[in-house]
């Protein structure tokens, strides 16, 4: 578990990467909110998350059909989750990365239980 918790975190920090580069591109360029930002963010995030997962994290070889709707539906729950948070974080003062910082976290904590127990298991 230890091994695919620390590939599941490298994975998932070039995901954040790509989810932060979104985020900061629709808040500051496109003028968006910053809980909609977090959530385009997040898709586009997931799409790297599940490619690095289904093949370095955890060399899963079953069907694609399988794992894919289980996964998108994982990011699903872990985007409205950050969506969430970071909306009420700014709501509460936050600047929007620090809010989103806090989402990361427990999508990180929260998406890595899921995926491990039961998308790709």
């Amino acid at each position: 578990m230890r091994r695919h918790f620390i590939r599941y975190s490298a994975v998932g920090a070039i995901a954040t990467v790509v989810h932060y580069l979104v985020l900061v591109g629709c808040v500051e360029l496109v003028h968006w909110p910053a809980y909609a930002g977090s959530g385009l963010g997040a898709v586009v995030g997931a799409q790297v998350a599940f490619a690095g997962n289904r093949w370095f994290t955890f060399a899963h070889r079953g069907a694609l059909r399988a794992s894919w709707p289980r996964f998108q539906a994982t990011a699903l729950l872990g985007a409205l989750l950050g969506m969430a948070i970071v909306a009420l974080g700014v709501r509460l003062g936050l600047y929007y990365l620090l809010a989103q910082m806090a989402a990361t976290l427990a999508g990180l904590l929260l998406t890595f239980a899921i995926n491990r127990g039961w998308t790709f298991r």
